[in-house]
């Protein structure tokens, strides 16, 4: 045997023991990372547990039909004084059927002056876009809003 043959064979021999127990990793299940939550999940992890309550004090518009589900326009404004006693604490947005629900975590202060703000959200398919508020006392308030998801504007 030669030396290049030699080097050859070990070379081929060093790759094919590097590679050999990564594969044995692929067939295995992605481990699920903290992005991978179900929209029942997220509240959890949000609310601890606590009751979410429909409020009119929130107002959320985004489209009925949004052409492109990549950048559909989502506002939230939450009617509060804003005070240090009484202010909007986060607004979350969700997209209720993506892999990856949660959208939007937005802190506020009594600073900020008006709960509001507004963004684009992507959006897998036609499915509701919820939103929940949480206040400085601690309570948790939620709306939402289906948007249907067309291709080029067909229904």
């Amino acid at each position: 045997m030669q030396r290049r043959d030699f080097f050859k064979k070990l070379g081929t021999v060093a790759a094919i023991s590097a590679v050999a127990p990564m594969m044995s990793f692929a067939a295995d299940k992605k481990p699920t990372g903290p992005n991978e939550f179900s929209y029942k999940k997220a509240i959890a992890a949000i609310t601890g547990g606590k009751e979410l309550k429909p409020s009119s004090k929130i107002t959320m518009k985004a489209p009925e039909i949004a052409e492109n589900g990549a950048v559909v326009p989502v506002s939230v404004t939450v009617d509060s004084p804003m005070t240090a006693n009484d202010y909007v604490k986060t607004i979350h947005i969700f997209a209720t059927k993506n892999s990856n629900v949660r959208c939007l975590a937005a802190h506020l202060t009594p600073a900020n002056g008006a709960a509001m703000l507004a963004t684009r959200v992507k959006l897998g398919g036609t499915q509701d876009v919820a939103t929940i508020v949480e206040m400085s006392d601690g309570t948790f308030l939620t709306a939402s809003q289906n948007v249907k998801v067309t291709i080029g504007g067909c229904g």
